[in-house]
């Protein structure tokens, strides 16, 4: 066992001894260049800076479509690129972006909002971009006016499901355990 394991040494050390007189000579001088000019760079990110990073619609009716545009320019040395804008919502919808801004240009994206409900609402979106920070959060918000056609509930009534076997008042609610599906009722 000893003699298998120490030939196999010897045969690993002639091959990797071989190898190495071969790989000086593969190298290319126009490789060396263009190596130190992108390790020159590396730190050397694209700067961002946006005309605003939140917007207020003020206040909308229930279900009304609104837009806005946000501008961005790159103050940096390097290209920017904007890779994505996320968005938590599908009411909120980015749209039109500019992917690649050169150094000293400016980029643009609009924001498409149809705020359903009653009340305050904020909505995040996420630029995705070559940045130091990688991504940038953009916000906006509305105040959602109740849609005045929608019917009126009456206090002390309760929603009578005739499939139900019981329909007390006292009944406690049910909340979905499905993934994803947290937060939504599903009565």
């Amino acid at each position: 066992m000893k003699k298998v394991i120490l030939g196999l040494s010897a045969l690993c050390l002639v091959a990797f001894t071989s190898c190495k007189d071969d790989a000086a000579s593969k190298i290319k001088s126009e490789n060396i260049a263009e190596a130190a000019d992108r390790d020159a760079n590396a730190g050397d990110f694209a700067v961002i800076s946006l005309d605003k990073t939140e917007h207020d619609f003020g206040t909308i009716s229930n279900g009304t479509p609104v837009e806005t545009v946000f501008k961005y320019s790159n103050t940096g040395n390097s290209m920017l690129v904007v890779s994505d804008i996320k968005s938590t919502c599908g009411c909120t919808v980015p749209t039109n972006y500019t992917k690649e801004v050169k150094p000293g240009e400016t980029g643009q994206f609009t924001v498409k909002f149809n705020g359903k409900g009653n009340g305050k609402t904020t909505k995040s979106l996420t630029m995705v971009t070559n940045t130091e920070k990688g991504q940038i959060p953009i916000k906006i918000t509305a105040f959602i006016e109740k849609d005045p056609n929608a019917p009126a509930k009456k206090a002390g009534t309760a929603t009578v499901n005739p499939l139900a076997t019981d329909n007390s008042a006292a009944a406690p609610r049910k909340y979905s355990t499905q993934p994803g599906h947290e937060g939504h009722n599903h009565d």
